[in-house]
């Protein structure tokens, strides 16, 4: 099956989260990992950001004042 790649400039539209933001998260093990495409390419496959928004919504349902930064 497949599965459709996001490149970061459609991570950022998906996410609401800055460049920045997303690599800081990504450093701290709170963001789903990239794939790499080529030499100098990565994206991120669309089952996993799928996860990581379900999971934030849930988180979020729990309690409205945690952030995407509880999700490890």
């Amino acid at each position: 099956m497949l599965q459709k790649i996001y490149r970061l400039s459609e991570i950022t539209k998906i996410t609401g989260l800055g460049r920045s933001s997303i690599y800081l998260a990504l450093s701290k093990g709170e963001f789903p990992k990239p794939i790499r495409l080529g030499k100098r390419a990565i994206g991120w496959q669309e089952e996993a950001i799928q996860k990581w928004l379900d999971k934030l919504n849930e988180v979020n349902n729990e309690d409205t004042s945690v952030s995407y930064t509880h999700l490890t």
